[in-house]
C-alpha cells in the first residue's frame, strides 16, 4: 500500500507539513518545558558529567538527546512520556556513577584504565595499540604539552579522560628522539647504517637512546625504521644536538 503522492518543492509541506499553523505554538511550549526539565536534570549529573565525557556519559549524552528531541515537534509524543524517559536515563547514569566510586571492577570495565605510554624516554607500540592511539597521535599530544623530544619525559600515561599526564625532568633532561618539528613536516633524518656513527643516537621505532661508537647495533624493540641523532633541542639546530 502505498502513500500519498509527494509533490516536490510542496512550500506547504516543506515548511508547515501536514500540522496547522497553530502547532507552531505548541512546539514553542514542548521546546521549553523539555528544555527547562532536561536543564534540571542535567544539573544532578554534577559538573565533572559536564565537562568531561567517559564513554558512559557519552552514551548518557546520545540517550538524552534522543529521548529530548522527539516530543519537541512529533505531536503523537506525550510530554510525560518523554520526561519520564529522560528522568530514567539520569536515573540509571547516577546508579552507574556511584557503583563507579564504589567498585574498581565496575569502574575498570565502564571507563578504562590508565595506559603507560612512555617511560625514560622511550614508548611502546603495544601501549599505543591498547590506548588506541598512533606514534603521531602521542607526538601530537606531547608537542601540545611543550615536549620538544622524548627524553624530556619520564613518565606519559593516557589518562581514562582521554588526557595525556606527562612527568617531566626538572632540569637537564637528557637527549632523546625528537618529537618537535612534527615529522610529516620535517621527518628526522636517518643515519646510514653503514657508516660509523659517534654521540648519542635514538631508535626510530620506540625511542630508546644509546651511546654509539662505530656501526649501529640493533634495536632491543626489534624495529626496522633505523637511527637519527638524539638531541636536547631539536629546534636549535645540529649545534645544540646532544
Amino acid at each position: 500500500m502505498s502513500g500519498p503522492e509527494i509533490i516536490p518543492f510542496d512550500w506547504q509541506r516543506i515548511w508547515l507539513g501536514d500540522a496547522p499553523p497553530l502547532f507552531l505554538l505548541e512546539i514553542v511550549f514542548r521546546t521549553v518545558v523539555i528544555f527547562v526539565w532536561l536543564l534540571f536534570l542535567l544539573r544532578l549529573t554534577g559538573k565533572r558529567g559536564l565537562a568531561q565525557l567517559s564513554a558512559l556519559e557519552l552514551v548518557i549524552v546520545i540517550a538524552l538527546g534522543s529521548a529530548a528531541g522527539d516530543p519537541l515537534f512529533y505531536p503523537e509524543v506525550p510530554l510525560l512520556h518523554a520526561m519520564l524517559a529522560l528522568a530514567l536515563v539520569v536515573g540509571f547514569q547516577r546508579v552507574l556513577a556511584r557503583l563507579v566510586v564504589r567498585s574498581e571492577r565496575v569502574e575498570a570495565f565502564m571507563e578504562g584504565q590508565p595506559v603507560e605510554l612512555v617511560r625514560d624516554g622511550v614508548f611502546s607500540m603495544a601501549a599505543l595499540e591498547r590506548a588506541n592511539l598512533s606514534r603521531e597521535d602521542l607526538f601530537e599530544k606531547l608537542r601540545a604539552q611543550g615536549v620538544l623530544q622524548l627524553g624530556e619525559v619520564r613518565r606519559a600515561y593516557f589518562e581514562q579522560d582521554g588526557h595525556l599526564t606527562v612527568f617531566r625532568h626538572d632540569a637537564d633532561p637528557p637527549p632523546g628522539l625528537p618529537v618537535a618539528p612534527p615529522w610529516d613536516l620535517e621527518p628526522p633524518s636517518v643515519l646510514d647504517p653503514d657508516l660509523p656513527q659517534q654521540g648519542f643516537v635514538a631508535c626510530l621505532d620506540c625511542g630508546r637512546v644509546q651511546q654509539a661508537a662505530g656501526l649501529l647495533p640493533g634495536c632491543a624493540c626489534g624495529g626496522l625504521a633505523g637511527w637519527t641523532a638524539a638531541t636536547t633541542d631539536p629546534l636549535a639546530g645540529p649545534g645544540r644536538a646532544g
